[in-house]
């Protein structure tokens, strides 16, 4: 799935009046939601993006951990506001479906959550960054 695929079907999810699409080339799932029952006035198109980890980073040794990259060129936030506090530090024990980061797109703010429970040890991206599309942002551990 490239940058400008995953954008356009985003902006036509954006102007659509559909509720939920989820989308899977084998390889990555994309889910697009609205917000609660649809209301997107003071939730600003919250979005929900699950990021499927290709098998060839499955392999790769326990030790060096499994890679959670960016679907998308988007600006990075760790935390819901500026005196939130993160989502995920290192060392944080994650469950599935739990938001590990706001990955923010055309004024949409895309949820990354994990597709599998895990524990964070290394982020690779600062709040605010923009962050490239296949980028790392998270090393994990299975759990």
């Amino acid at each position: 799935m490239n940058e400008n695929f995953i954008l356009s079907l985003m902006d036509k999810f954006n102007s659509s009046k559909i509720d939920e699409l989820d989308f899977n080339d084998g390889s990555t799932r994309l889910v697009l939601r609205r917000g609660l029952h649809g209301e997107t006035d003071h939730i600003q198109n919250v979005n929900t993006v699950h990021l499927g980890i290709p098998a060839a980073a499955s392999a790769k040794s326990a030790a060096d951990g499994e890679r959670i990259k960016s679907p998308i060129v988007a600006t990075y936030y760790a935390a819901p506001g500026p005196d939130s506090p993160a989502f995920v530090k290192s060392g944080s024990k994650v469950k599935t479906g739990q938001t590990l980061c706001i990955l923010e797109a055309m004024k949409m703010m895309n949820h990354l959550e994990a597709e599998f429970d895990c524990e964070i040890l290394n982020i690779h991206a600062a709040n605010g960054d923009l962050v490239e599309y296949d980028q790392d942002l998270f090393t994990v551990k299975r759990l």
